[in-house]
């Protein structure tokens, strides 16, 4: 049994799989809770990606048994990387744009990864991986108008938001998210004109709310970045 670990900007994310099969899942609120659940747990192989802390760090943090990887762009990848400047490249990019390879190979494909920052990965059908955009995500938006001006509150979202706003909470909500809507169908019309057959993935933790909003179909797929990880550690192992 492998497992991969997910260390986000707000979660640690692990996933237990049987060759292709994910057998379970977790969260975890910080290192200390992640040991404590594997302390007597043995892995064949184990692959840690993160994002919001050195690679060194996280991995001397892990006391779980097993052979371990860490995810950087000079590991060995079933997907070429392109980008210009593979060094910055954030590793759960990375994973996401694998994931993506294991759901639709010989596709081209759109990640669409709706987080903290919202992620746009493009990997062609002969799975070269080219890069994106990155853009604010829902909660980044609402702090940013609170923060950047005087009188405008902190607000959150909610699954009703009208298209015209009658208080400024409901005008700062209706900008938000749906500028957001408005702006993945723009690029996902803009990479479908671009590139045929293509093929839309949407993960991430805003995933569930956008899902159902966007014009053009889609394949939602919450555990993406993990299918990722997965199938690089199957790769190096």
């Amino acid at each position: 049994m492998n497992l991969v670990i997910d260390f986000g900007n707000t979660l640690i994310k692990t996933a237990c799989f049987e060759q292709e099969s994910l057998l379970k899942k977790n969260i975890f609120n910080n290192a200390e809770e992640l040991q404590t659940a594997f302390a007597n747990t043995v892995f064949e192989n184990i692959l840690v990606s993160t994002v919001n802390k050195t690679a060194e760090e996280a991995v001397k943090r892990l006391q779980v048994s097993g052979k371990k990887w860490v995810l950087h762009h000079q590991l060995p990848l079933p997907i070429q990387i392109l980008y210009a400047t593979p060094e910055t490249l954030g590793v759960d990019r990375i994973a996401a744009a694998c994931g993506a390879l294991s759901i639709f190979p010989g596709k081209n494909c759109l990640v669409i990864d709706a987080g903290t920052c919202i992620n746009y990965e493009y990997i062609d059908e002969k799975a070269n991986y080219h890069g994106g955009a990155i853009s604010p995500g829902k909660e980044m938006r609402f702090k940013a108008m609170h923060t950047f001006t005087a009188r405008l509150p902190l607000v959150t979202w909610n699954n009703t938001v009208e298209l015209i706003g009658n208080s400024t909470e409901s005008c700062l909500q209706s900008g938000v998210l749906n500028g957001i809507i408005g702006e993945i169908n723009g690029m996902i019309e803009q990479y479908a004109n671009k590139f045929p057959e293509l093929k839309v993935i949407l993960c991430g933790g805003d995933a569930p709310f956008f899902e159902n909003q966007l014009k053009r179909t889609i394949f939602a797929s919450p555990d993406l970045v993990l299918m990722g990880l997965n199938r690089i550690l199957r790769y190096n192992a």
